[in-house]
């Protein structure tokens, strides 16, 4: 058990950070998955719009200090990349239907 009251602080803030940086990771980990099963259904305009929420979510964590900026940035090129790949394979299957 921490005895000086610094450490009795640095118990207290670790344990806030702790709270707080869970709550945004699940944040992230919920917003993701949903995009990523709209990716699944096909459904382009939905993941459009759930891949901004990942990104204001994912933001939001960076900022709160729960996950660091450069995997934020990878995590976000990751993820428009996936959309990308699905919409040129609506389009070129819409052009052969054509």
């Amino acid at each position: 058990m921490a005895i000086h009251r610094s450490a009795i602080k640095r118990a207290r803030t670790s344990k806030e950070r702790q709270l707080r940086n869970t709550a945004a990771k699940s944040a992230v980990r919920t917003a993701v998955k949903k995009y990523e099963e709209s990716l699944e259904e096909g459904d382009i305009n939905r993941a459009s719009e759930l891949l901004k929420k990942v990104d204001s979510a994912l933001d939001k964590a960076a900022q709160k200090g729960a996950i660091h900026r450069n995997q934020v940035s990878r995590r976000k090129s990751r993820l428009t990349r996936k959309l990308n790949v699905i919409a040129d394979e609506a389009k070129s299957d819409e052009k052969g239907l054509a």
